[in-house]
C-alpha cells in the first residue's frame, strides 16, 4: 500500500496526526486500523496490528508538511526537539547566565 494513493480517502484527524508524527515509521495499531479500513488494497500489518511506513511514505507526509498552511505562513517547525517558543526563558540559549 502506497500511503500518497489513499490520503485523500483518510479522515482530517487521522491525516494531522500523521503530519504531527512526520517522523513516526510504525504507525500504532490504532491509526494502522483506519489506514487499513480506507486501503483499497491489502495492509501488511504485524502481529500487534501495527503499520511499517516506507521511506516513501515518510517522505510524503514531510512534504505535505512542509507544503501545509503552517509553511505558507513563514511559520518553521522543529522535528524531535523543543519548538523556539518553550524554550526556558531562563536558559543560557536566551542570553541569561546565571
Amino acid at each position: 500500500m502506497e500511503l500518497k494513493s489513499q490520503w485523500h480517502r483518510l479522515d482530517h484527524a487521522t491525516r494531522r496526526w500523521l503530519m504531527d508524527n512526520p517522523g513516526c515509521v510504525v504507525l500504532p495499531r490504532t491509526i494502522s486500523t483506519i489506514v487499513a479500513r480506507v486501503a483499497d488494497e491489502p495492509v501488511v500489518r504485524d502481529q500487534h496490528g501495527a503499520i511499517q511506513l516506507s521511506a516513501e511514505d515518510v517522505s510524503f507526509i514531510r512534504t505535505r508538511v512542509h507544503g501545509s498552511s503552517d509553511s505558507a505562513t513563514g511559520e518553521h517547525r522543529f522535528f524531535d526537539s523543543v519548538q523556539p517558543g518553550n524554550a526556558d526563558p531562563h536558559s543560557a540559549e536566551s542570553g541569561h547566565l546565571d
